[in-house]
């Protein structure tokens, strides 16, 4: 098949086009590179630079396409509180954009990858897709916004549609910024280089982190599966775990002498976060692999970063 990926030079983008390449498709990306890093793509990936505001660009690169993975966001929720109408034009109207381009030319289907944080707070854990979105914070309602989009105008124009509710994912290759980095990646750089892992409140709130891998085996079978058009789909671990937990794994993990600070005044979002995977195991096959303290140690055992940390002595 012949595949494109928004926004693939990015984390999960690339793990995913150079999946689909290993699988024999054919692979093209496009991404503005604001975020992402095409180095890391598969030599048979065909990378063109640009973004999914630009239809003219996107009728070019529609052409003979089978599937469009539709990646292309920005995904930071503390940025995103303060500067919510870039959220709203790249991660909604960049959707509406595409969504016109693919019309023009004629797609079969497109598989959106959403967020488990559409469902904001909830009554209880696990969360499943029959629960009403009760999203806290503009990125979540611009994924949200992203889903319905997709959902109303895939039925309008007959173009088959699925949203994946990602939960927390992590792996090698994660993006590090400066500000509002994503909590594993940050905590195994602090403990790598001795430094503290400072947590919110109490760091007894929970998440489900999933891994790279686990991802890239959802939206694979995404691509292809039958029944699920208009569908919402969680992907994520299936289990919860604190982000207290998660600070000693990666201090075991790393064997740090790293010390925990708990900063009471930091918000620490939703209390509990977990997926229920029922509909991802009925409609994708969908059945995670790799634990949490496995996955940390595939994290820094495959990303140079954290790679050339490892055995260094922390200052």
């Amino acid at each position: 098949m012949n595949y494109l990926i928004t926004g693939g030079a990015g984390f999960l983008g690339t793990a995913l086009a150079n999946q689909l390449v290993n699988l024999g498709h054919e692979v093209r990306v496009v991404d503005d590179l604001s975020s992402g890093d095409s180095s890391g793509l598969h030599p048979d990936v065909l990378f063109y630079r640009g973004d999914v505001l630009n239809r003219p660009k996107l009728w070019t690169l529609l052409q003979d396409i089978d599937c469009v993975y539709h990646l292309a966001a920005r995904v930071s929720v503390p940025e995103s509180i303060l500067y919510p109408s870039d959220y709203n034009t790249v991660n909604a109207g960049g959707t509406v954009s595409l969504l016109e381009a693919i019309r023009d030319v004629g797609v079969k289907r497109v598989v959106l990858a959403s967020s488990g944080s559409v469902y904001g707070l909830q009554p209880g854990v696990p969360l499943h897709e029959g629960m009403e979105p009760n999203p806290l914070s503009p990125y979540a309602v611009s994924k949200l916004s992203a889903e319905t989009y997709l959902r109303t105008i895939g039925t309008l124009w007959g173009i088959e549609t699925v949203a994946l509710r990602i939960f927390n994912a992590y792996g090698p290759g994660q993006p590090l910024p400066a500000s509002h980095a994503p909590v594993v990646a940050r905590f195994m750089k602090s403990a790598l280089r001795g430094g503290s892992l400072v947590l919110s409140g109490a760091g007894d709130q929970t998440r489900d982190f999933v891994y790279v891998s686990d991802v890239v085996d959802a939206l694979v079978s995404a691509g292809e599966a039958p029944s699920i058009n208009r569908l919402v789909i969680n992907v994520g671990s299936g289990e919860e775990h604190s982000i207290a937990e998660l600070a000693q794994l990666v201090i075991g993990a790393t064997s740090s002498g790293s010390n925990i600070i708990f900063n009471n005044k930091s918000n620490s979002g939703v209390q509990r976060m977990q997926a229920d995977l029922d509909r991802a195991q009925d409609l994708l096959n969908y059945s995670p692999k790799v634990p949490l303290h496995h996955g940390l140690q595939l994290t820094l055992e495959k990303d140079p970063r954290f790679a050339a940390l490892l055995n260094a002595t922390p200052a």
